[in-house]
């Protein structure tokens, strides 16, 4: 198992604890936010999965990159890749609404 910490400064004036286990291709991330300590999605584990440092204040700065390795290839890589799909059908039936919508303001004019 492969364990990495971090101290990310938020909204709080005390930092979040964001950490990291690897346990074969399963990927845990924990943050002491008030979102990720209630299981929603956090912005401070995902911008280190992303490998973008906004925020961390821990001398560890050079294992973003190594975090950010982790995700190829794990659970969460596919769980995030059916959240990927999910956007993009919303999207296609947004601008299919948006689309009938206009149809109907067409057809109530003729």
């Amino acid at each position: 198992m492969d364990n990495v910490e971090f101290l990310v400064q938020g909204s709080s004036p005390i930092p979040y604890r964001v950490t990291f286990q690897k346990i074969g291709n399963h990927l845990g991330a924990f943050c002491t936010c008030a979102a990720g300590e209630s299981g929603q999605y956090c912005k401070h584990r995902f911008n280190i999965l992303y490998a973008l440092e906004v925020g961390i204040v821990s001398n560890n700065l050079d294992q973003v990159q190594l975090v950010a390795s982790w995700l190829a290839g794990s659970d969460v890589e596919a769980a995030l890749g059916e959240v990927a799909q999910a956007e993009a059908a919303l999207e296609k039936a947004k601008k299919a609404v948006t689309t009938a919508k206009k149809k109907v303001a067409a057809v109530m004019r003729a």
